[in-house]
């Protein structure tokens, strides 16, 4: 097996992104707007500025470039997990600033992603985009080994449990 050069690895488990983020207007009285993440694509302009994709009253889209999704190994359970559910996603955290929703960091990894979503940060789950999944299963198989399955234990008769012989007469 051939050696890969340091950056051949680095690009290995990186994957340029853009996110779409999308605002879509509402009508009642605690709030005027609602932002989400929509979608993942491929970035084709790293250094591009966000860019409107869509404007209309009811609906604003728009594209952040300069995102990488990066495979770390102490994570690869989490993308196991994650390409092994029935819908993949891509955890999109952003944050409102100057008016906008903007990305701050993505991962594909369950367990990162709930580690966002438990600390409070506004996470959004979107679709994996197709082309991802065979990186990330060549990814798991070279980096990730499940720990066996430990053999349950039942309680038998000669377990008396941490109170001994106790019976309340």
């Amino acid at each position: 097996m051939a050696r890969m050069s340091q950056p051949e690895a680095i690009l290995a488990t990186r994957w340029p992104a853009a996110v779409i983020m999308e605002r879509q207007a509402l009508n009642n009285r605690w709030a005027t707007e609602k932002w989400e993440a929509k979608g993942v694509v491929p970035d084709l302009q790293p250094s591009a500025e966000p860019r409107v994709i869509l404007e209309n009253p009811q609906l604003l889209q728009v594209l952040f470039c300069g995102f990488n999704i990066v495979l770390q190994r102490d994570e690869a359970e989490g993308y196991y997990m994650n390409i092994t559910s029935p819908q993949p996603k891509v955890f999109v955290m952003w944050r409102l600033e100057d008016e906008w929703a903007r990305p701050q960091r993505l991962t594909v990894s369950y367990h990162e992603g709930s580690r966002w979503l438990d600390s409070g940060e506004p996470v959004d789950g979107v679709p994996l985009p197709a082309e991802l999944i065979p990186w990330m299963a060549k990814y798991c198989e070279e980096n990730y080994k499940p720990e066996p399955r430990k053999k349950t234990k039942y309680a038998s008769n000669k377990d008396k449990g941490r109170m001994g012989n106790w019976r309340p007469d």
